[in-house]
């Protein structure tokens, strides 16, 4: 009995020593976690540009702050800025943005600073509220719309004009609005893979991840179910990977299997992208702090 005990522990060790070398191979060897910046009031919406550069939003004070990649600096980009939550850079170098303040969603030129709304109502009716973006390389985009009331700023009613929280398409022209889920509890996160062909949509109040193909014109078939996590934001790497938000960082692979958990200090991380020149440093938004981890996985942005 001893004996089969003793094996069984130490099949169970070995076992273990397996699985954490392989959920670690994603982080780069020796890597911690730091705490890159704080004193924020809540963090969200990182969006890397072309150079590894992040802007992401201190939502609570209008404003959106530049991480240059290069020198490690900080600084205010725009104040105030809309109230922007979720944001991503579009294949032309614009900055997209879920404006938060008038339920709108805006294209922010980042030389002058010029915002144009893009988006502001669906069918005559105000929207929830734009929450996350992902823009694809011919200029189209979709982005979430779940109901969060902001009692502190809106002016309008604690109530929904849409007849739900559902995702958007918005055409490469930017003219066409088209809805294209209408099954989603409260969708939130979203992210596409890098070829274009797959979306992942976090409806993070059912606690479930979606992944669904994309079709011409942004129609989306095939929802599928990729993990029974729900997300605030979310990034890829170039394998597949997805990254999701909520209690730290956890890690699912291709085929939604669990490859990695990361524990970050704060009550909750909302967002994360990829970063820096080399696009290996995972930069995490978390509550009043922002955070990075070298990672031998590369993002795509």
């Amino acid at each position: 009995m001893k004996q089969t005990m003793h094996l069984s522990l130490c099949l169970g060790a070995l076992l273990g020593g397996l699985l954490s070398a392989v959920a670690s191979d994603l982080i780069a060897p020796g890597a911690k976690l730091e705490k890159l910046s704080d004193g924020y009031k809540f963090t969200e919406g990182p969006a890397t540009d072309k150079e590894g550069n992040v802007y992401f939003t201190d939502q609570p004070n209008d404003r959106i702050v530049k991480y240059d990649a290069a020198t490690g600096k900080f600084e205010t980009f725009m104040q105030p800025c809309g109230r922007a939550n979720g944001m991503r850079f579009d294949a032309q170098g614009t900055l997209i943005a879920c404006a938060d303040e008038k339920n709108e969603l805006w294209a922010i030129d980042v030389k002058t600073k010029a915002t144009t709304v893009l988006v502001k109502e669906y069918q005559g009716k105000l929207l929830n509220g734009p929450n996350d973006v992902w823009t694809q390389s011919d200029g189209s985009l979709y982005f979430t719309d779940p109901f969060y009331f902001r009692k502190d700023y809106w002016k309008r009613p604690n109530t929904k004009e849409q007849d739900g929280e559902h995702v958007y398409y918005l055409s490469a022209d930017r003219k066409q609005l088209t809805r294209v889920t209408d099954d989603l509890v409260q969708p939130n996160g979203i992210i596409g893979t890098l070829d274009g062909k797959i979306l992942y949509v976090a409806d993070i109040k059912a606690k479930k991840t979606y992944a669904y193909d994309i079709q011409p014109q942004g129609k989306l078939l095939n929802k599928r179910l990729h993990c029974e996590l729900g997300s605030d934001g979310m990034t890829i790497d170039r394998e597949g990977n997805l990254y999701l938000t909520g209690k730290g960082v956890t890690v699912f692979d291709k085929t939604g299997k669990q490859i990695e958990h990361i524990e970050v200090p704060e009550r909750w991380t909302a967002n994360i992208t990829f970063a820096g020149k080399g696009k290996d440093l995972l930069f995490i938004t978390a509550s009043g702090s922002v955070y990075g981890i070298k990672m031998r996985a590369k993002g795509i942005f």
